[in-house]
């Protein structure tokens, strides 16, 4: 008689095709022997996706706000009701209301995954109104969830002093990685970001900073609500010569184009406790990726690049400040020959695969 391997349906509200973090922790659950469906959805510009486990994506009527959100969660409740599943993975606030239903009525066991604080993000900070909706949500949901984690302590400590409940950390940290083949970088001077292109990202301050910084260029490998908005801003500076736009790309793609840059930008601004606890995944992607970096003043980015001393601080995003760190950042031959050696053992030290030891504490009790 065949035995079926317990199975977790693990759900998030984008199209799958760049959500590293959702993917290594699918990839770590299924070495543990789970069997794995991820469910997210689909865009119109969606890639196909392949992955060693299961995978599903809706085609949904509404692509954002209010009837996006209220469709999704719909649509995920009618489908986790008759799936076959033993635990339920929400991602996110966003995708937590149909997980949680389903959980009561079925009595699956259920994990919340946080990725950021999420009633705190820029998006809902000056939108009083949806904010106190999704913060009702949560009041109503979190208090009841008994297995949860998120990306870092400050955000834990938040949730838990707000509504009892232990958090984990499961920082988001990449696998390791080989990345010895890089061995000459281009001759310009590269800067990555390498991330969502939203508000807060400080991405409008770092293109204004190019207009004072000679003989680099700036890539801006992503997508989100404001990228038209900062290509009309680089044509209008005249700066198309300095300022390169990817677009999204695969994981397959970033892990080509990361190592060729000489700093990696995470300089989120303190726009509400969601970016000012931030610790992007993409501060350890360049780290992984033996890059320096260059980070805001906030408190948990500034922890991880002091304690290996990677990287750069900077207390302002005005624009010739800004320049004035790129430019030191770039040039400062003392300054990287320290970072470039540190980054060998930071490298070592903040890999997923030591991170996930805190992912089978949580879930090997449910094998």
């Amino acid at each position: 008689m065949e035995v079926h391997k317990k199975r977790i349906i693990v759900s998030v509200t984008n199209d799958l095709v760049s959500d590293n973090r959702v993917h290594k922790v699918c990839s770590s659950l299924q070495n543990m022997g789970f069997e794995i469906l991820l469910l997210g959805r689909k865009l119109p510009g969606s890639v196909p996706v392949k992955r060693s486990y299961q995978t599903k994506r809706f085609n949904l009527l509404f692509k954002k706000g209010v009837w996006f959100y209220a469709e999704y969660n719909f649509r995920l409740f009618l489908f986790l009701l008759f799936a076959r599943a033993d635990v339920l993975l929400a991602n996110d606030l966003d995708s937590l209301s149909a997980n949680f239903l389903v959980s009561k009525i079925r009595g699956k066991t259920l994990v919340y995954d946080s990725h950021e604080y999420f009633t705190e993000v820029p998006e809902l900070i000056h939108r009083p109104k949806v904010q106190k909706i999704w913060e009702w949500l949560e009041g109503k949901m979190l208090p009841k969830i008994k297995n949860a984690y998120t990306v870092c302590n400050s955000i834990a400590q938040v949730y838990h002093t707000k509504y009892g409940v232990d958090f984990k950390v499961v920082r988001n940290i990449p696998m390791a990685r080989n990345y010895n083949q890089i061995q000459n970088k281009p001759e310009t001077k590269t800067i990555l970001y390498q991330g969502a292109v939203n508000i807060g990202r400080g991405l409008k301050q770092a293109i204004a900073a190019m207009k004072f910084v000679e003989g680099a260029k700036l890539i801006i490998a992503g997508d989100g609500d404001i990228k038209a908005d900062l290509e009309k801003l680089v044509a209008d500076e005249k700066l198309n010569d300095k300022v390169v736009f990817t677009g999204r790309l695969s994981l397959e793609e970033l892990a080509e184009l990361t190592p060729q840059a000489h700093l990696g930008l995470s300089i989120e601004e303190d726009l509400g406790l969601n970016y000012r606890y931030a610790l992007p995944n993409k501060l350890f992607d360049y780290i992984q990726a033996q890059v320096p970096v260059l980070v805001t003043n906030l408190p948990e980015m500034v922890a991880i690049v002091q304690t290996f001393d990677v990287g750069e601080i900077t207390n302002s995003l005005n624009p010739e400040d800004l320049a004035a760190k790129l430019n030191d950042a770039l040039r400062n031959t003392v300054k990287r020959n320290i970072w470039l050696s540190n980054l060998k053992t930071a490298a070592t030290e903040l890999t997923w695969e030591k991170e996930e030891r805190v992912l089978r504490e949580i879930y090997l009790r449910f094998l």
